[in-house]
């Protein structure tokens, strides 16, 4: 699933508020490998104060590395601002609403660790627009997608924010085994895995969750 992406300058910079932790910087020569499978407009990300160094991430970096961190950011703040609409309605189901608080807890504190490596690296928080032009991002819910679970309620919404996280989900998964694989950043790897064994298990937990409403 393909869609192009809306993340707004306000909501990434909202997402990087709310995040409550960071680790990871580093410096290192960039090689080439680029990351297929991603989009990325030429607006909408701004920067925070990098993260503190860690001796892992002062191992050096690739391409692939910086291009993981400049796209999983906005994918990672489309979630939290999908997360965020599920949080204001009323009539949602507990199981749904605590899903959709953790998706915020935990991608929250990971888009300010991202941050913090792009900047101590030397690098935009954004993909250049010639780079980003040439790939796609999974995943990323368009506008009409959006402003449909911006109207749904109940358990419309419920349903809707269910199909739309796991597609995200699923694109999330597959930019992560790509870093898994190309990359050199010993932390960003690290990363990579951690989101590939959270969003995974998340992914069937929606599934079961969805054949419940």
């Amino acid at each position: 699933m393909k869609k192009t992406l809306t993340i707004s300058a306000a909501a990434i910079a909202a997402a990087i508020a709310l995040a409550g932790c960071s680790t990871g910087s580093g410096s290192g020569t960039s090689e080439t490998n680029s990351m297929p499978g991603m989009n990325h407009s030429s607006s909408g990300m701004l920067s925070s104060s990098p993260a503190p160094a860690t001796s892992a991430a002062a191992a050096g970096f690739n391409d692939a590395d910086t291009m993981f961190a400049q796209m999983m950011i906005p994918h990672h703040a489309q979630a939290v601002e999908m997360s965020d609409v599920m949080l204001k309605k009323q009539n949602i189901p507990a199981a749904v609403t605590d899903l959709a608080t953790k998706i915020k807890a935990a991608q929250g504190p990971e888009i300010e660790k991202m941050t913090g490596w792009l900047q101590s690296w030397g690098k935009p928080t954004q993909a250049p627009t010639d780079m980003a032009s040439s790939h796609s991002m999974e995943g990323m819910m368009g506008e009409d997608d959006m402003a449909k679970l911006d109207a749904a309620q109940g358990t419309e919404a419920a349903k809707l924010f269910l199909t739309q996280m796991i597609a995200h989900h699923e694109g999330a998964v597959m930019m992560a085994k790509t870093e898994t694989t190309d990359g050199k950043n010993a932390d960003a790897v690290q990363l990579s895995k951690d989101i590939v064994s959270a969003q995974e298990t998340e992914i069937q937990e929606m599934k079961d969750l969805l054949a419940t409403l």
